[in-house]
């Protein structure tokens, strides 16, 4: 019975991912659409431009690197700014390995590879909610097709009728990732270490954002770390005095 209910369990998950991802479907609809429509009026091609969300699949990264391109700027300078930019991911991927360490090497890079802002909040909280689900890899593998999927439909029409709407990018459509992306922090702020961090990255990566390269974004990720990290252990060693007192005659 076992076996023959897990094709329906796997499928249920994969179905609740996407249906849990949808709001994050419609914030990074028209970020899709802006970069379609940038790419018509940039040196990159058309099918470069589809290429580039195929298989770079990253928003911010895809932004700054055409925005290099246009100017002319060297492959290393590039490959180097895009690399830093999406640092992040890997402290989601550290967040999101308890619960995937158990997978196979394939399930890994394959969940690895669909791994966005979007996809990590979706699964954290997901895996915050039930942890230890059989088939919680495929929850995250829902939300990673489908975002993936998403953002593949909305490049593709700002390719093909992005040109239609002249100044299509000076709308505040890109507003909706701003929005997108207080979702996803805010439903994370529930200690003092969680907010403690969050306002430490968020304010330095305002005072820090005319750093070159975005480096000022990934120093102030690095300092918020460091904050909630520090936390962490102020936390773990004050309950361990406080067990030790405890059991003192």
């Amino acid at each position: 019975m076992q076996n023959s209910d897990a094709p329906l369990s796997r499928l249920s998950e994969c179905v609740t991912g996407a249906r849990d991802t949808i709001p994050m479907l419609i914030g990074a609809a028209p970020f899709g659409v802006i970069f379609g429509t940038l790419v018509t009026v940039s040196p990159v091609s058309l099918w470069q431009g589809q290429l580039m969300s195929l298989a770079v699949y990253a928003g911010s990264s895809q932004f700054i690197g055409l925005g290099l391109i246009s100017a002319q700027a060297s492959f290393l300078v590039v490959w180097a700014t895009t690399l830093i930019v999406n640092l992040r991911h890997v402290l989601y991927a550290a967040t999101l390995l308890p619960h995937l360490r158990r997978l196979p090497t394939r399930w890994r890079l394959l969940l690895g590879l669909l791994l966005t802002d979007e996809v990590f909040a979706v699964s954290h909280a997901s895996q915050r909610r039930q942890p230890g689900r059989t088939f919680g890899h495929w929850h995250m593998l829902g939300s990673g097709v489908a975002m993936y999927l998403n953002w593949q439909f909305w490049t593709l029409a700002g390719l093909l009728f992005g040109s239609e709407f002249p100044g299509l990018q000076s709308l505040g459509l890109d507003f909706a990732m701003v929005a997108t992306f207080i979702a996803i922090v805010v439903p994370q702020l529930t200690n003092l270490r969680s907010v403690a961090a969050a306002l430490t990255a968020g304010s330095l990566a305002f005072a820090w954002h005319d750093w070159p390269y975005k480096l000022g974004l990934l120093a102030a990720v690095v300092a918020g770390v460091a904050v909630g990290v520090l936390l962490s252990r102020n936390r773990n060693r004050d309950g361990e005095l406080a067990g030790h007192s405890e059991v003192r005659p």
